[in-house]
């Protein structure tokens, strides 16, 4: 495992996590420019079977350890500085998502390595890794280079396609084992949101407004256009934070990850943590009177434009095609 890229598999509740795939494929990507291995490491408790679906990678490095049943960050970072230890790998690509958040921070703490989190990409510059990262919600860029071995990289969610690092293929398994003490941390049950009104995973077409709505009577504009779509209204953070809608609605990192075939974000700005939860959607399509808004980054069609001046003629429009439709 000298010298070679290893990633943090994130796994929860029995199953991997899809950021585990798009890490994955980054850390491929990584590894071949550098011509070197790359190894996936697991840590859970009886757990074995989770590293079959993990053939992006040469080798998985499973931990097996009663304290690594769930995801506590503690221990899991003690797991893994007692295994990179003895290998010293190049870098350690970590998942940074709510389940993994910590790991790679108290990891470097521990290991006495360099820690850069918040990464979209990794580059490999004269032989050399530099991560590229996102500040400030996404409003800054920056480019680090981390010194010394290994590098403790935390991976925002998004960087690759999750498909791109799945594999068909079952890759050998080597077995570790660690020495880990009473966590002061312990997770004691999961409590999951109530259900809402409305699935919104099993929805075709969302529409979802950000702070550029401006006031909770203006939703309802929102949702004439989601009627038309056949959809739903959802929101951003700080629309739930307002009371604006219930937190069953809520997209993004602290809410729910969705895929429709379309998704309409009104007055939203594109932050990281928005993106996390609807990037993979089919159509995306954004109106934002900031032209420099990241949402315009991944969105299929954008419009520069006021929010609430523009739903009155974007719902009508969608209201004479449908019904054009209708009549055809």
């Amino acid at each position: 495992m000298t010298g070679s890229i290893c990633v943090l598999a994130e796994q929860w509740r029995g199953c991997l996590s899809d950021v585990t795939y798009e890490t994955l494929a980054l850390g491929r990507e990584v590894a071949d420019e550098l011509g070197v291995p790359l190894t996936a490491i697991l840590a859970g408790w009886k757990a074995k079977d989770l590293a079959r679906s993990l053939g992006a990678a040469d080798t998985v490095l499973y931990v097996d350890h009663p304290q690594l049943l769930e995801p506590v960050p503690q221990p899991c970072a003690e797991a893994l500085a007692q295994v990179l230890q003895g290998r010293r790998p190049r870098a350690l690509l970590v998942p940074l998502t709510n389940v993994s958040l910590g790991v790679s921070t108290l990891l470097s703490i521990r290991l006495g390595a360099a820690a850069v989190n918040f990464c979209k990409e990794i580059r490999v510059v004269d032989g050399r890794l530099q991560a590229v990262c996102v500040m400030y919600g996404g409003k800054i860029e920056c480019t680090v280079e981390a010194s010394g071995e290994p590098a403790i990289l935390g991976i925002w969610p998004g960087a690759r396609p999750a498909d791109k690092g799945r594999s068909d293929r079952v890759p050998p398994i080597e077995e570790a084992t660690v020495s880990l003490g009473e966590s002061p941390v312990r997770l004691k049950k999961y409590i999951d949101p109530d259900a809402g009104d409305v699935d919104l995973g099993k929805l075709e077409a969302l529409v979802a407004v950000g702070r550029g709505i401006q006031s909770k009577d203006n939703i309802a504009l929102a949702e004439d256009l989601a009627k038309a779509l056949g959809g739903a209204v959802a929101g951003s953070r700080p629309v739930i934070d307002q009371g604006w809608l219930p937190l069953s609605r809520q997209i993004g990192k602290s809410g729910l990850t969705v895929k429709p075939k379309l998704y309409v974000a009104l007055g939203i700005s594109g932050a990281p943590e928005h993106v996390e939860g609807m990037k993979d959607s089919g159509l995306i399509v954004a109106v934002n009177s900031d032209p420099h808004a990241p949402i315009f980054n991944i969105a299929h069609y954008g419009i520069v434009a006021d929010v609430v001046e523009t739903l009155p003629s974007l719902t009508a429009a969608v209201e004479t095609r449908r019904l054009a439709s209708h009549h055809a």
